[in-house]
């Protein structure tokens, strides 16, 4: 079974162009224009077991919002598209990551029911283009296109990079666990019956 997807997504503001496959290593390039962002889709890719290719341009002369918030939004967008019916998969996964002195937690439900929790103290400021609030707003825009259930928690921390960081490496670790195929459900893991509507 190959669960991946492929979406382009043009507006005024961006050109978003992003193909993703959940079983993978990590592969593929990211090119946001955003040199933070891409290192922590990377991050995103690598402890996900994603491959995922990114190209985004945008109205970077604004500020990084646009392309951080439509990058997300298409991620979730694959990520829903590539999950399908969700036939088989775990659909819950937790993590709890460690970053130096900063320390980061994440739950995920795949229930089909979008729905963001973020908590997080970071410092003002921005890192390689990236304004620190832009993790609140691109967690929240891709658990809405996932249709994901998402409660994400920054613990500890003084450095917002670890911080940003440690956030990052808790949602992949958990989407990993979340999105893997679990060999006893033969169905979809609902009393529903479905987890898409």
């Amino acid at each position: 079974m190959t669960r991946s997807a492929k979406i382009e997504r043009k507006t005024g503001e961006t050109d978003v162009k992003l193909s993703l496959a959940l079983e993978g290593s990590g592969a593929g390039t990211r090119e946001t224009g955003v040199g933070f962002l891409d290192h922590m889709l990377d991050l995103l890719a690598r402890h996900g077991r994603l491959d995922l290719d990114v190209q985004v341009t945008g109205d970077l002369e604004t500020g990084a919002h646009h392309t951080a918030e439509d990058t997300a939004i298409v991620l979730g967008q694959a990520l829903d598209q590539a999950l399908g019916d969700r036939a088989g998969i775990t659909r819950y996964g937790a993590a709890l990551v460690p970053m130096d002195e900063a320390r980061a937690s994440c739950a995920i439900d795949i229930s089909g029911r979008p729905f963001t929790l973020f908590e997080a103290s970071l410092p003002a400021g921005a890192t390689g283009g990236f304004e620190h609030e832009l993790t609140e707003e691109f967690f929240r825009a891709l658990a809405n296109a996932a249709k994901l259930t998402l409660h994400l928690q920054v613990q500890a921390g003084t450095n917002a990079h670890h911080m940003i960081e440690a956030a990052f490496k808790a949602f992949a670790r958990a989407l990993r666990q979340a999105i893997a195929i679990d060999p006893t459900e033969s169905g979809i893991p609902s009393t529903k019956g479905t987890l898409t509507a």
